[in-house]
């Protein structure tokens, strides 16, 4: 691997819910609280998502004595396949790492890849970004589970 190359994480999983449904999950503020940079001690602060191409998310989460903020600017938004957007922890970056949501159809759901391509100089995060995506797609996965659980009540 050459220093210069990007570094690419990848992390699939599959769900027992339409390809619509999975997709739709990103884009609605009251999903998108439970899964999406949540984490078990945290108290979800904002969750603002201006679901457009040019527009993008802004989730703050206050962990102890911190806030954890993660910003996104949308590039592509091809429902139910493709999501795309630049990702930043800092401020609203639409030249930030590239995160890439494909969803296809797989038996009575769908199965999801999640790609993220980071600039190299973060390669010491790699690892905990990995497991950060995975944590995120089982909160996705449980989310969704309570969704449609409520629905069939």
């Amino acid at each position: 691997m050459n220093p210069s190359d990007p570094i690419v994480l990848r992390v699939v999983r599959r769900f027992e819910a339409s390809p619509e449904r999975v997709f739709d999950a990103w884009l609605q503020p009251a999903t998108a609280r439970q899964f999406l940079f949540a984490t078990a001690e945290g108290d979800m602060q904002k969750v603002e998502i201006d679901a457009r191409v040019g527009g993008g998310f802004v989730i703050v989460e206050r962990r102890g004595e911190e806030l954890a903020e993660h910003y996104g600017v949308y590039l592509e938004i091809d429902r139910p396949r493709r999501l795309v957007f630049a990702f930043s922890a800092e401020k609203p970056d639409p030249d930030g790492s590239r995160v890439s949501i494909d969803i296809v159809p797989h038996g009575s759901g769908c199965e999801l890849t999640l790609t993220h391509r980071m600039a190299p100089e973060w390669k010491d995060y790699a690892e905990r970004t990995q497991a950060g995506w995975t944590t995120i797609l089982e909160s996705l996965a449980r989310a969704l589970a309570a969704v449609q659980g409520a629905e069939t009540r």
